[in-house]
């Protein structure tokens, strides 16, 4: 309880300055970065051939959007088909097969990071950084474009424009996510981190003789922006359980802490740009109000063990699939905070967890990734829900809804449910696809509720863009690579452009005075109905698939 105490307070001290920093970074304001790297921006717009005070509409906001991405994801896929052609790559790694090419490219450029592989025995150092590490960069630099576009719709009065993306982007990447990172990894060296060029070393086990290869690379500058980024992938196997990527108590602390950071920030920077923080507070407060108890569940449910080795006379907390030197506690904390991120990164194996302490994890995920998510997605993904709290509010009195002075008709209402449904379509679909065909279910080490935990885990996985795989399945065959990949593709873009296109008509419309019947959006009414709408939606959505998979697993374990 101390730990997690600790760990929000500081998150909370940080949501000010850091979100303050990032509403002058997009508005254009000076800030103490600007003589440093005013003119590397001005660089990269000459080069990219932008005007940067040239403004666009929804339209041509997202085609731009869309192109950067899918010209990033064929240049990630081209790096690992061609990577044995490529420098630095010591250990001489062959190409990546094409249909895991596919997958791991569309998993970086959609920011989920999902893994069917061992990062340590399939990609060299090159594809490592100029591959997924920039993608680390640019992906989440996309998600909090779209969100600050989001944010002008709301603002702007009877306008055809909702900025620039490739400023948003270069501004995005530019002064927030590379100063930080820098920072970060530097932090990360001085906890032993490797960063390095060497190739693989050699170790000798002190008893037996025998040799083994020890695998080192620049992890320490991939590590800082996949967490930062709410990435996720680890540069080794074992990702953040792997000593080399997270090798201390305090390590594990302040990576926890980068997990939830940004996205926590961002609401602060919402709410300073449409002018109104009292509007950013309420939705992080949504967002506590439902991590706060998940969090408790998930750590009661490890701390209580397993009922079997209770009975055994072993009993002492579920340490099965968790690092020593963690723990039970930070290791639940990890695990509620990366699946409530959007980040994916584990530092134990969510398979290993008990039932409830599984179906946490996997429920925070389900909820749409909203709950903080990803960096600039989590929060465009609230603010949705906050969309339909509204007008459900607005079938309760009778009135037209209203957000932020904005009313919300038909069209914004069909945008808002997009992003709620697609999401849970692909999640639901993609599971009973796999479930029903022997393509799915061959790869499923366990069989019964614990096995169909597994799959519906990797579609939440890739459907909500999160990337953390629960284990036991074997997830590196042509069905899955390519189903996973379209998963993850329907989740990132399919919301972008809904909410893009609900920022451009929220733009155009005129701004309406708050009057006796408008719901006040800031006070506790609403974070309590915003809540209920979350809740709701998730447990109309989910619970049935739940309850084939971790709730009857913890009623046969207890039974």
């Amino acid at each position: 309880m101390l730990q997690g105490a600790v760990f929000l307070a500081v998150l909370l001290a940080l949501v000010r300055p850091l979100g303050g920093f990032m509403a002058r970074v997009y508005e254009g304001e000076p800030t103490l970065l600007g003589k440093l790297l005013g003119p590397v921006e001005r660089l990269v717009y000459r080069v990219l051939g932008v005007t940067p005070d040239r403004e666009d509409d929804w339209k041509t906001y997202t085609f731009g959007l869309l192109a950067f991405n899918v010209l990033g994801l064929l240049a990630v896929y081209a790096l690992q088909r061609f990577q044995l052609a490529l420098p630095l790559d010591p250990q001489r790694l062959p190409a990546v097969p094409p249909d895991l090419a596919f997958n791991t490219a569309t998993s970086f450029a959609t920011n989920t990071n999902w893994q069917s592989y061992g990062g340590e025995t399939t990609l060299g150092y090159l594809v490592q950084m100029l591959g997924l590490g920039v993608q680390n960069f640019v992906s989440a630099a996309s998600g909090m474009a779209v969100l600050v576009a989001l944010v002008r719709g709301f603002v702007r009065k009877e306008s055809a424009t909702i900025g620039c993306f490739w400023v948003d982007l270069v501004r995005g990447t530019l002064y927030v996510l590379v100063p930080l990172s820098f920072v970060f990894a530097v932090f990360l060296v001085s906890q032993g981190v490797v960063q390095t060029f060497a190739p693989y070393a050699t170790s000798t086990f002190l008893q037996s003789h025998d040799q083994t290869t020890v695998a080192l690379g620049p992890a320490a500058s991939q590590i800082a922006i996949k967490d930062l980024g709410t990435n996720g992938g680890g540069f080794f196997n074992a990702n953040s359980a792997h000593p080399f990527e997270n090798p201390t108590p305090l390590s594990n602390f302040v990576v926890i802490l980068s997990l939830l950071v940004l996205p926590a920030a961002l609401c602060f920077t919402f709410g300073r740009m449409v002018k109104d923080t009292r509007q950013g507070w309420a939705l992080l407060a949504t967002m506590l109000v439902i991590f706060v108890p998940l969090l408790a569940l998930c750590t009661f449910a490890e701390s209580s063990g397993n009922p079997a080795l209770a009975a055994l006379g072993l009993d002492g907390g579920n340490m099965e699939g968790k690092e020593v030197r963690f723990g039970i506690a930070p290791s639940a904390l990890y695990a509620v905070a990366t699946t409530a991120a959007s980040n994916g990164s584990v530092n134990a194996m969510h398979d290993s967890f008990t039932p409830l302490g599984g179906l946490v994890p996997l429920w925070l995920m389900q909820l749409g990734e909203i709950i903080f998510g990803g960096a600039g997605s989590g929060l465009y993904g609230m603010i949705m829900f906050a969309i339909i709290a509204v007008f459900v509010s607005g079938l309760m009195v009778g009135r037209t809804p209203e957000y932020l002075g904005k009313k919300i008709e038909a069209f914004e209402m069909q945008m808002a449910a997009l992003t709620v449904l697609v999401p849970a379509a692909t999640v639901l679909v993609g599971t009973a696809i796999a479930v029903a065909t022997e393509a799915g279910t061959r790869p499923i080490a366990n069989p019964g509720p614990h096995g169909f935990t597994e799959v519906l885990y990797a579609f939440s996985s890739a459907g909500n863009n999160n990337g953390s795989a629960f284990g036991g399945l074997g997830a590196n065959t042509p069905f899955y690579n390519t189903a996973l990949g379209i998963a993850m593709w329907l989740a990132r873009f399919w919301i972008m452009v809904p909410v893009l296109g609900l920022a451009g008509s929220l733009a155009r419309k005129k701004s309406v005075p708050p009057s006796a019947g408008t719901l006040p959006t800031h006070k506790p009414l609403f974070v309590g109905m915003l809540v209920a709408v979350v809740v709701v939606v998730g447990a109309l959505t989910f619970i049935p698939a739940l309850a084939l998979g971790p709730i009857v697993e913890h009623l046969q374990l207890h039974s």
